[in-house]
């Protein structure tokens, strides 16, 4: 198809063919209609390669597809992103992150090679030490410098049960220290926070074991269990510590059900018990259905009442971050993700030449902060994560300049290899792809 495309002169750009609405971003990408739309339905996972440890997928693999491929085999992938339909492919040319991040870094980090067509029509490989410099470039393009058609992920032995401890912490201060301890905790499989308002959180810690005690077993991604962050919330309310086993995939699809907290304003009564035992079965509806059926009034009503944003500041800014998504949007529970985040080239890395530990703040639902514009607020939330070094994920709305977003990232790998691989007729910039300034 790119040779094809080649050949008719290359007057336009080119994308993937797979409409907007199936995406896991709610935004609808403007530019499917305008561009060459290059179909890539490679879906399967293509091998798994015991003795290196590394399976090896096409782009369109979803998190449930691997995982529920590779359990019955005894392997899993370091960090598996939460929600069943997110894609390979998504994940390396966005981000993906999850709650072992703190020592396997974001999805890309568990990346071993990538396999690219690129603009030319030609099928290039690339890892750490073939193509480097494409191997870096890759994660977060959002597709502006090829097209992936294969990737090569780390595997690690998978177990049972993941044993979770709850822990309410309340007061800023102490949420902050508690939760930057547990993450730099390399025994702790797992840690996430899930703040409820500006003075109270649980934190989670989990450990990967096939060993369970038989009474404390959680199967939490049953139909009709509660939702998870309610059933966390129940911590906090009874000021009380916790032990549980919850089975490993369960855990790794913990929000799965509820997509985080957002289904409680899709069905408010979405928690009810009744509900549950009769209708859980139900949910959660596909984001992708909920995109293809949603009006444009509807849709508009969305983005301005409704924020669903990540930003990944350094850990030290931890406090200071959760102050100003209380000031600008007041949205709670707030989901905190911890990762460490390596000195590699390419359009994100730390400041400084070591390694950092950041966390990813997580705000998705309703502001609740009297006169929120979502342009003005989004723009002084930005504003912040650009002073303390930090990155917003790119699938949710983003209202910097082209300037901003270079402040933001760093370019240099990046259009060094759009020079040189000839990819400014091909594909457009990753600013004008996804930021709204470009695209109104």
């Amino acid at each position: 198809q790119v040779r094809e495309w080649k050949n008719e002169g290359s007057r336009r750009y080119m994308c993937t063919g797979r409409p907007g609405w199936l995406t896991v971003s709610l935004r609808v990408g403007k530019y499917k209609k305008i561009h060459k739309n290059i179909m890539i339905n490679l879906m399967d996972v293509l091998e798994v390669d015991s003795e290196r440890q590394v399976v090896r997928v096409e782009p369109l693999v979803t998190m449930g597809q691997l995982t529920a491929h590779l359990n019955p085999m005894g392997w899993t992938i370091p960090v598996v992103p939460e929600l069943d339909d997110l894609t390979v492919g998504g994940l390396i040319m966005g981000t993906g992150i999850e709650s072992s991040s703190h020592i396997y870094g974001l999805f890309q980090h568990t990346c071993v090679a990538y396999e690219l067509v690129l603009a030319d029509g030609s099928l290039v490989r690339c890892s750490p030490t073939e193509n480097s410099d494409l191997f870096y470039a890759v994660p977060w393009s959002c597709g502006t410098l090829g097209f992936l058609v294969a990737a090569e992920i780390k595997m690690i032995p998978a177990k049972k049960y993941v044993k979770i401890h709850y822990e309410p912490v309340r007061g800023l201060q102490k949420i902050c220290e508690k939760f930057t301890e547990e993450s730099k905790k390399k025994e702790n499989s797992f840690v996430e926070g899930l703040v409820y308002s500006l003075e109270e959180a649980v934190i989670m810690t989990g450990v990967l074991t096939d060993e369970a005690e038989q009474s404390k077993i959680n199967r939490i991604g049953n139909y009709y269990k509660p939702w998870f962050f309610k059933h966390v919330e129940k911590y906090l309310k009874a000021d009380r510590t916790g032990i549980e086993y919850i089975p490993s995939r369960h855990y790794y699809h913990r929000h799965t059900r509820s997509i985080f907290w957002e289904l409680q304003d899709i069905i408010p009564f979405g928690n009810n018990p009744v509900f549950r035992y009769l209708f859980g079965w139900m949910v959660p509806p596909k984001i992708s259905l909920l995109k293809l059926t949603q009006g444009e009034a509807i849709r508009k009503l969305y983005e301005q009442h409704h924020v669903v944003q990540d930003m990944l500041v350094p850990m030290k800014s931890l406090e200071k971050s959760i102050q100003t998504f209380h000031v600008d949007l007041n949205v709670y529970p707030l989901w905190l993700c911890p990762f460490i985040l390596p000195n590699n080239p390419g359009m994100v890395h730390p400041k400084g030449d070591e390694a950092e530990l950041y966390v990813d703040i997580g705000a998705y639902g309703e502001p609740k902060r009297k006169q929120f514009e979502a342009r003005a607020s989004m723009r002084q939330m930005e504003k912040f994560v650009r002073s303390v070094h930090g990155f917003q994920m790119l699938y949710a709305d983003c209202y910097m300049t082209r300037e901003e977003f270079w402040d933001m990232f760093d370019g240099s790998l990046y259009h060094k290899l759009r020079e040189q691989m000839n990819c400014k007729d091909a594909f457009p910039e990753v600013y004008d792809k996804i930021c709204k300034a470009a695209r109104h």
